[in-house]
Order: C-alpha cells, then sequence, then structure tokens
C-alpha cells in the first residue's frame, strides 16, 4: 500500500467518525456514533504524579498470565482477543509526544498511525491537549514524559488494508511515548544515562494504569524499538521484570505484538515471553 492509498484511507475513517456509521460489504448500515462518543467522551489524561499514586495500590495476584509474541499488529491482536472472548483488551500506543495520531494523516506508516487510520482514536487524543502542549514546550526533552492519555473502548472499524469491518470491534487504549534514543544519542547526551530508569518508571506506571482501569487483556509490543531505536532487548527486560515480578498474575493475557520483518526486534520478546 502506498503513502497516497494510507492518506485516502485516514480520511476516510474520518469522514466515517463523523457521519457515525458506514455501510459494510453487506450493504448493512452500521452505527457508531454512540460507541464513539462514548470514548471520546470517557477519554482521560492522567499527569506523572497522578500515575505515581496509581503504582502504590496493587492487589493480590489473580491470574497464572498466558504470554504471547505474535508477529502481528496492534489492532490484529486486540481483534483476535475479542474473538477469543477476551472483553475490552488493552492496546499500548506508540505514541508520538507532540502530534495526536503522529503523521497518520500524511500517510505515515508506524503503529500509531496503523491504529488512527482503522479506529475512532484520533477525535480521542483531540480530547487531551494537554499531553501535546506539554511535550511541545513546557518539557522539551527526548525522554518525553510519564503522561498517558487513556481512551476507553475506541472503535475499530477496518483491518490493516483498510477495508471496513463487517461491525466494529472495540478496544481500549493506552497513548503514551517511548523515550527517543537514537535522538538522545545524537542530540541530547546527557540524558543517555536516564534512558532505562526512564522505561523502567514509564512500564510500571502503565501496567498500573491498565490495572486501575481492570483490564485483564493486554495488547503490548516492541515500544519505542522503531524510530525511537530503543533497544529490544532492554525494553523485553523491563517488561518482564515488572510483569514476573510487581505485576506477576495481574493480567489473564498479555500479548506482545511485534509486527516486523527484523528478527533482532521480535527475538528478544520470543526470548522472554514465548513458551
Amino acid at each position: 500500500m502506498n503513502q497516497q492509498k494510507r492518506v485516502e484511507i485516514a480520511n476516510n475513517t474520518l469522514e466515517i467518525l463523523n457521519r457515525g456509521a458506514y455501510i459494510n460489504k453487506d450493504g448493512i448500515s452500521i452505527e457508531l456514533r454512540e460507541l464513539q462518543q462514548f470514548a471520546v467522551t470517557h477519554t482521560k489524561l492522567y499527569t506523572p504524579d497522578q500515575l505515581d499514586d496509581l503504582v502504590t495500590v496493587i492487589p493480590a495476584a489473580r491470574f497464572e498470565t498466558k504470554f504471547e509474541v505474535e508477529n502481528e499488529t496492534t489492532l490484529d491482536a486486540a481483534r483476535r482477543l475479542v474473538n477469543e472472548g477476551e472483553a475490552d483488551p488493552l492496546c499500548l500506543n506508540f505514541a508520538s509526544a507532540k502530534n495526536p495520531g503522529g503523521g497518520f494523516l500524511g500517510g505515515a506508516l508506524a503503529q500509531e498511525e496503523c491504529i488512527a487510520r482503522a479506529s475512532g482514536l484520533y477525535p480521542c487524543l483531540l480530547q487531551a491537549p494537554g499531553y501535546y502542549q506539554y511535550h511541545r514546550s513546557v518539557r522539551p526533552t527526548l525522554l518525553y514524559s510519564d503522561h498517558m492519555i487513556y481512551s476507553p473502548k475506541v472503535p475499530v472499524i477496518k483491518d490493516e488494508d483498510g477495508e471496513l469491518l463487517d461491525a466494529p470491534v472495540c478496544t481500549s487504549i493506552i497513548t503514551s511515548a517511548a523515550v527517543n534514543a537514537g535522538a538522545i544519542a545524537t542530540n541530547e547526551r546527557s540524558s543517555l544515562e536516564k534512558i532505562i530508569a526512564t522505561m523502567e518508571t514509564r512500564i510500571d506506571k502503565l501496567l498500573a494504569l491498565c490495572l486501575h482501569n481492570k483490564h485483564e487483556a493486554l495488547v503490548l509490543g516492541a515500544w519505542g524499538c522503531g524510530v525511537f531505536h530503543n533497544d529490544p532487548e532492554d525494553i523485553s527486560r523491563i517488561f518482564r521484570d515488572a510483569l514476573d515480578g510487581k505485576y506477576k498474575g495481574q493480567f489473564k493475557r498479555v500479548v506482545f505484538a511485534v509486527k516486523t520483518n527484523k528478527e533482532s526486534i521480535i527475538e528478544p520478546f520470543r526470548k522472554r515471553f514465548a513458551k
């Protein structure tokens, strides 16, 4: 799929969301307005201080967590979980810190853009302007921050090819930016030694927010291991330490959806999570 086609799909998605309905391939009108309005209205920006409070409230373990590592997209994983009976899975959106939806309106191809093209996420992100204002002007560091946007039950209306689904599938989404390790190495070397500790804290807060909102099935991934150039060995280890330590038994299923043609990105997750 070329860039222009991705632009067309993105614009069509926004048109459908504005219209509040679409016609599926069977000619049936699918109403979206109430689903989308719920996700938009209940989108919430969490500050680092609010998340600090959540990380101290961890209940007793409830599950023998099933871990999966799959070479699939985030939304493919979410739809699969729903089809397998998991209600309201939680997806991590590997966010741009400065632009809602990243470059999806321009046809960019990273994970956030794929989510925004296929779902009602973008209007939700517009409800949290403080997230983007903070990263643009308040504290311009490439470590970014622990601010997170929580959007519940966002309707997914298209597949990865841009084709409309027979009916929407809802998944909640946490939008959070990883550290931009590659840019730090070039432009902010004083922050190099802070990368690991920052990501450990951010992942702690991410998992606490998932728990706080009562999600049992998560779709995570190689967070920040693409254009932000975090080391997959580091990110997979931090997730493993958290999910095998403080958050052991807190989630029923955890899928690491790592859509890639690079074995070096997915293999560290397989090593630590795949049986």
